[in-house]
């Protein structure tokens, strides 16, 4: 318990002070996301990758908090997809390339003596769309973070009703790890988490899911892990129905997510997050307590309900059009004023 405190405390201050110290080589490297209002610094996920490993090891190395049988395999893996990530943030990789590369690590972490070949593939292929989700909610400044720290307890509470103790103490190192990181991305967001951090994060949390519910009934452990990542779900099913309504590219990224719409009901940026906050501490609670037996797998029906909702609402919110840049608006105006010298 003690050691806990310290690694968590420890993860806090090492990621808050790595965050810093990495804004600026990568503003001079250009590894940034100019795909938003101003360029924006992409390493933050490095950091919090960086420290989770180093603390985790630390304790694995001097015996303090052992990680346990298959969590020292699963850091390693959600390491490998996070190198995967900072390539992709660094040269662009392909979608595909992050799917393939997240498919074999899901695989490779997967206890198929407990879940049998069927709930093995099933299960890779949730820690899949799990992490992609997860890398989508980083649209929005401290958006991915909050959800994550939220989702990082709730899965350590599982996984210490379970005696997973290796487990719960790397699961509040991340969630330690992404508060520090946190206090340099709240908006206006000084360095973001990009694919690096967000995939990692995903891919743990995902992953962790499964080895605690490994060897438990299907049913109830496809409820655990719907509510655990209930906000990521319904935030890539609002972008996929409507990239679909409108014809558009699945893999494009436009302002069509949760927090996006929010803001154009009139939410502030901070509000958005805290809203989305909420909905996600609300499920990852409803997890727990189906997880622990406080109550029946019938009290994800109302998480998915109330997902469904919120999809449903959120869906008739229009979609803000692409902004014109200004080559683009003088290439409209020498149009305009040749058609009307030739009409």
């Amino acid at each position: 318990m003690l050691y806990g405190i310290t690694a968590a405390t420890a993860a806090l201050l090492l990621a808050a002070l790595l965050a810093a110290l990495l804004r600026l080589p990568a503003l001079r490297a250009g590894v940034v996301d100019r795909r938003r209002q101003r360029p924006l610094p992409l390493l933050g996920g490095l950091a919090v990758v960086a420290v989770t490993c180093l603390v985790a090891w630390m304790g694995e190395w001097t015996r303090v908090a052992p990680l346990g049988e298959g969590v020292g395999e699963l850091l390693v893996a959600a390491a490998a997809v996070a190198v995967l990530g900072l390539v992709a943030d660094v040269w662009r990789l392909r979608a595909r390339v992050l799917v393939a590369g997240t498919t074999v690590a899901a695989a490779c972490v997967v206890p198929y003596d407990e879940t049998g070949v069927w709930g093995g593939i099933l299960a890779v292929g949730w820690i899949v769309l799990a992490s992609l989700a997860f890398k989508g909610l980083d649209h929005a400044d401290g958006l991915a973070g909050t959800v994550g720290v939220i989702t990082a307890f709730g899965v350590g509470a599982c996984a210490a009703a379970e005696v997973m103790d290796g487990l719960a103490v790397l699961l509040s190192v991340l969630a330690a790890a992404l508060t520090g990181f946190l206090m340099h991305n709240w908006h206006p967001a000084r360095i973001g988490l990009g694919a690096c951090g967000s995939l990692f994060a995903g891919f743990l949390l995902s992953a962790s899911v499964v080895l605690t519910r490994a060897g438990y009934e299907l049913g109830p452990s496809a409820a655990v892990a719907f509510c655990i990542g209930a906000v990521a779900v319904a935030d890539a099913v609002l972008v996929v129905l409507t990239r679909l309504l409108l014809r558009r590219p699945l893999l494009r990224r436009g302002p069509d997510h949760l927090a996006h719409r929010l803001r154009r009901i009139g939410l502030t940026p901070q509000g958005s997050v805290v809203l989305l906050g909420a909905g996600s501490f609300s499920a990852v609670l409803v997890g727990v307590l189906v997880d622990t037996g406080w109550t029946g797998q019938g009290a994800a029906l109302w998480v998915a309900g109330g997902a469904l909702c919120a999809v449903l609402v959120l869906l008739r919110i229009p979609v803000q059009p692409p902004r014109r840049t200004a080559s683009t608006q003088v290439s409209g105006q020498l149009t305009g004023q040749l058609r009307i010298r030739n009409g």
